[in-house]
């Protein structure tokens, strides 16, 4: 709208003027090197604006004449780089589909029409890769690592060929040059912090770390996180004699950064005890058991102060256990320490609740218990075969592999802080109730009251329960979910030394009993 006012007020302008211009007609005289003009204004105006247009439109040909050759040049490149663009998006389409034959020829065209530009180097280099042809695409990622534009996406493409052929050193290399930028990627700075950690280089490690913080590659709660299972690698590494100051002030860093940690607050638990600081150490051990009861907080805080006598120990024990009420860790640890000082009733009452669905740890306590207390061999032979099929402790574990300590990086990817206390066979449907368990359920409950054994009460069923089971066997019977069996490793024994000498004329050896004999190597399977 304000457009169209603009415009009538021109034209209304423009015809006042022509129309002052015809009511006043006026002569002009022009007298220039004896020559004379006589006109009026009026066609003195329309001859001075004709040649003011003529001018702009001789001068507007000269300036294209002069100009051609660029605007021929431009013209070229133009259409030059829409061929090039259309070659490239096309190939990085055929990439994403999987067209690896596409994806060549488009690579070709572009590396033909623009074979400088930063994206025809990256098409030529994913075509090779979808293609197979490690060399080529390393070869285009060389080009790419040598130029300051694309530097760091070169680098990223032979860090990713490095890993992919196993050279581990070649791939560390490529992650600290791209490392070394500022502001980091986050591939590199995670890849460096993994090969530092792998390598065990805990303070390169922890640099590199800060770095990563600082460049806003990891979150406040991860880095305190990382940051103290790095300085609990570094004090376990420090503590060598087991009295190390530096080990201490490293380990009570890690314990403040996270508190929960277990491997932190039970070194640093046996290095406070060890100092005599056990009120601290006490301290340390309870915040961290309270989160996470485990199997080291209570042998730490078990032996806090060097010296104490078993039942001081199992007093102490109990007074953890009761911070977790009802947790399986804490009965455990209790009857550890009530094994350790003899008081077999305080074990039994620790361990009864467990015994419906008794674990390894459970089964072979009981199978212990059993022989301490009434030197009952066959009844300990029994925990210990159920021990066989039981349920699988929590143990260390990290990317499918188990440790029987904890250790800071996974010895299989390299990832920090991988480990956590867990079942190892969570993951893999262990839930299943076993057909072969409720097939001896079944014969259990359908044998006759003089043919059950106690042997046979494999699921915690005694030979007075066996008639009651038989008489309720009308009514639906729930499966009872059992882990599978997991085959024992049979641990290599350690070297006894050089033999000693026999005499000349031995005693002949004692016949052996042959049950004796199949109970040892049973208990050699849990050594």
């Amino acid at each position: 709208m304000i457009r169209v006012v603009i415009f009538f007020v021109l034209v209304g302008l423009a015809a006042f003027g022509a129309a002052w211009l015809a009511d006043r007609p006026g002569d002009v005289a022009i007298t220039w090197l004896g020559w004379r003009i006589d006109t009026s204004v009026m066609m003195l105006a329309i001859a001075v604006v004709t040649i003011a247009a003529l001018a702009v439109l001789l001068w507007s040909i000269v300036r294209a004449l002069l100009r051609s050759p660029d605007i021929l040049w431009l013209y070229l490149r133009t259409r030059r780089g829409v061929r090039g663009y259309l070659a490239v998006s096309q190939g990085l389409i055929a990439i994403g589909s999987g067209d690896a034959r596409t994806a060549r020829k488009f690579a070709d065209d572009a590396s033909r029409i623009a074979p400088d530009e930063p994206l025809t180097l990256l098409l030529s280099a994913q075509a090779a890769q979808l293609a197979g042809d490690r060399v080529a695409a390393e070869r285009t990622f060389h080009l790419m690592a040598d130029r300051d534009d694309t530097r760091l996406l070169g680098l990223h493409g032979l860090f990713v060929e490095a890993q992919r052929r196993a050279d581990l050193t070649a791939a560390r290399l490529y992650a600290e040059e791209a490392a070394t930028r500022v502001p980091a990627p986050a591939w590199a700075g995670h890849a460096v912090l993994e090969f530092r950690c792998a390598a065990g280089d805990w303070n390169g490690a922890l640099e590199r770390l800060e770095r990563n913080m600082k460049s806003a590659l990891v979150d406040r709660a991860s880095y305190q996180r990382q940051r103290a299972v790095l300085l609990t690698a570094r004090a376990l590494a420090e503590d060598h004699d087991h009295n190390s100051p530096k080990a201490l002030a490293l380990v009570l860093e890690a314990v403040k950064l996270a508190p929960t940690l277990v491997p932190a607050a039970a070194l640093a638990g046996r290095l406070l005890g060890e100092a005599g600081e056990l009120r601290k150490a006490g301290r340390i051990v309870e915040a961290a058991w309270k989160v996470n009861p485990h199997p080291d907080l209570a042998e730490t805080y078990a032996h806090l102060l060097p010296g104490d006598s078993a039942r001081d120990r199992l007093t102490r024990v109990e007074a953890l256990a009761q911070k977790t009420p009802g947790h399986i860790e804490g009965a455990l640890a209790v009857a550890r320490a009530a094994l350790d000082a003899q008081e077999f009733t305080n074990a039994r009452g620790a361990l009864a609740a467990l015994l419906m669905a008794p674990t390894k740890r459970v089964a072979m306590l009981m199978a212990e218990l059993a022989e301490m207390e009434h030197c009952d061999e066959g009844r300990a032979r029994e925990w210990m075969t159920r021990a066989v099929a039981a349920r699988r402790d929590p143990a260390w574990t990290a990317d499918g592999f188990v440790s029987d300590r904890w250790m800071p990086v996974s010895p299989v990817t390299g990832r920090l802080d991988a480990f956590q206390w867990k079942d190892p066979l969570a993951a893999v449907g262990a839930e299943a109730a076993v057909i072969e368990n409720d097939k001896a359920a079944r014969a259990l409950i359908d044998a006759p009251p003089s043919a059950v054994r106690p042997s046979d009460a494999a699921d915690g069923m005694t030979v007075a329960e066996a008639p009651s089971a038989r008489r309720s066997r009308g009514k639906a019977q729930p499966s009872v979910p059992v882990a599978p069996s997991v085959i024992p490793l049979m641990h290599v024994p350690d070297d006894p030394g050089p033999e000693p000498e026999l005499p000349l004329d031995p005693e002949p050896d004692p016949p052996t009993d042959p049950s004796s004999e199949s109970w040892r190597k049973l208990r050699g399977l849990f050594k």
